[in-house]
């Protein structure tokens, strides 16, 4: 007789897996038939390309340095505050031994004046209103209360702005690490396209910059202009000494720089301090909008944002820290990649 079991069934399970399974083969056929195939981009696209992600790199690079350039300050008004509530305690702690010294001589000669009812007192503050106006306390002790809630006022005013501060502080140093990953990010993508590239067509990009700092440093005409004072002279002549030191984000000197570093770096061999970043130092001295009343020294601002800056060197020239890849060198004003803001004469 023959058999009527049904044959087995596949599971539910299995029959999903198979499902999707077809469904994701079917949908990356039809992608793979769809998608057109990937070009190499030419040598000039990746450096454009390249070059622009450098760009976006230096505008990220001036916000660390100004998140950096304030957590250095928070930290050092954190460090004075934090002082002086350090002394202040120690005078506050000395105020206090004094009253509990009468107290205490004053327990033992059986007489408990007010200042030791001020100490047993749940709110200081409204005994010694109400003590002082009944003259229940001598003028001396009045006066070393008076003090005492001086300078408790104090500390509890130092220790409130020393707290918002620490969070301030707490916010730059989240933000510090951000721009740094932003930062990292465009240089790592840049470094990524410029591997695409054959060896020959990474040998040519390299002799093109090797080139335009040999020639810059080398052969540039700086024409006669003057300096703007003695010191933009002086700031000038430190810059100049830095020719051919690589362009390193973050760096101040004095071995590398990055393009507000190697300013603001130049002015303090001058004697000046001037801000870090190029969005600072734009608004400081006095401003030069037309490109022909430069003089040497004068730090001169591109692009709308202010994200780059350089000395005049004279003859339409600048001494800058273009970007990551390149070193300190001259270069024409017109060949900077964005327009000329303004000048600032120190």
């Amino acid at each position: 007789m023959a058999s009527h079991r049904r044959p087995k069934q596949p599971s539910r399970t299995r029959v999903t897996v198979l499902t999707t399974a077809a469904a994701a083969a079917v949908a990356l056929s039809s992608q793979a038939a769809n998608a057109a195939p990937s070009e190499k981009l030419t040598k000039d696209e990746v450096k454009a390309k390249v070059d622009k992600l450098y760009e976006e790199a230096e505008q990220a690079t001036e916000k660390y340095n100004g998140a950096k350039e304030k957590q250095e300050k928070l930290q050092k008004e954190i460090s004075t505050i934090q002082d002086n509530v350090a002394r202040g305690q120690e005078e506050l702690n000395e105020l206090r031994d004094g009253i509990g010294l009468a107290a205490a001589a004053q327990y033992r000669s059986g007489t408990i004046d007010s200042s030791l009812q001020l100490f047993l007192s749940s709110d200081p503050d409204d005994y010694l209103d109400k003590a002082s106006t009944a003259d229940q306390l001598s003028a001396q002790q009045v006066e070393a209360l008076k003090k005492i809630q001086e300078k408790q006022r104090e500390l509890a005013q130092d220790r409130s702005e020393a707290s918002g501060k620490l969070k301030d502080l707490a916010s730059t140093r989240t933000e510090l690490g951000k721009k740094k990953k932003e930062v990292q990010a465009k240089l790592a993508e840049a470094q990524k396209l410029l591997n695409s590239l054959t060896a020959k067509e990474k040998a040519a990009l390299a002799a093109a910059d090797a080139r335009a700092s040999r020639d810059a440093g080398e052969r540039v005409d700086l024409g006669d202009t003057g300096s703007a004072s003695g010191r933009a002279a002086a700031a000038f002549s430190a810059a100049q000494s830095k020719l051919g030191s690589p362009y390193v984000y973050g760096a101040s000197g004095p071995s590398s720089f990055d393009c507000s570093g190697l300013t603001s770096w130049a002015y303090a061999q001058a004697g000046v301090s001037i801000p870090r970043t190029s969005e600072s130092q734009a608004n400081i001295g006095t401003r030069i909008y037309s490109a022909s009343q430069l003089q040497v020294g004068d730090l001169v601002f591109f692009f709308n944002d202010l994200h780059h800056v350089g000395l005049y060197a004279g003859n339409g020239q600048i001494i800058h820290a273009p970007r990551t890849g390149t070193v300190v060198r001259y270069e024409s004003m017109d060949t900077i990649g964005g327009p000329f803001m303004w000048g600032v004469r120190v």
